[in-house]
C-alpha cells in the first residue's frame, strides 16, 4: 500500500509532525476491531522506518513500511501482511490518506 500526500511545509516541520503524532495514526481508524502497538520506529535523516503489529481477535499479523518526506511530499510505503485480506489496499489507502491529511493540519 502507498499513499502518497503532497505538502506546503518544511520537511523539518513535517518531520515533526509525523513523529508526533505516528501513534495516532494507525489508532482506531480502520473500523474494524483492530488493535495496533508499534513495536519500532526510527529515522534515518528524512526517512522513517516502522514496524507494527495488528491484533485482530486471536489474530497477529506484522505491519512494516517507511515514511518518506521530501520537499513537497510525503509518502507512506506498507504492507499490511494479513490485515490486507480484512481491509483492501483501496480502504486502507484512502483510510490513511484522510488521517494523515487530519494529522498534518493540526
Amino acid at each position: 500500500m502507498r499513499v502518497t500526500i503532497s505538502h506546503n511545509r518544511t520537511k523539518q516541520e513535517i518531520i515533526a509532525k509525523v513523529d508526533r503524532s505516528f501513534d495516532e495514526l494507525f489508532q482506531g481508524s480502520s473500523g474494524l476491531p483492530v488493535k495496533i502497538a508499534v513495536n519500532q520506529r526510527s529515522w534515518q535523516g528524512d526517512v522513517l522506518t516502522f514496524a507494527l503489529t495488528a491484533k485482530i481477535a486471536l489474530m497477529s499479523t506484522p505491519i512494516k513500511g517507511t515514511v518518506e518526506v521530501t520537499d513537497k511530499d510525503l509518502t507512506i510505503d506498507a504492507d499490511l501482511g494479513m490485515l490486507s485480506n480484512f481491509v483492501s489496499d483501496k480502504a486502507a489507502t484512502e483510510m490513511l490518506g484522510d488521517r494523515l491529511k487530519g494529522l498534518l493540519n493540526k
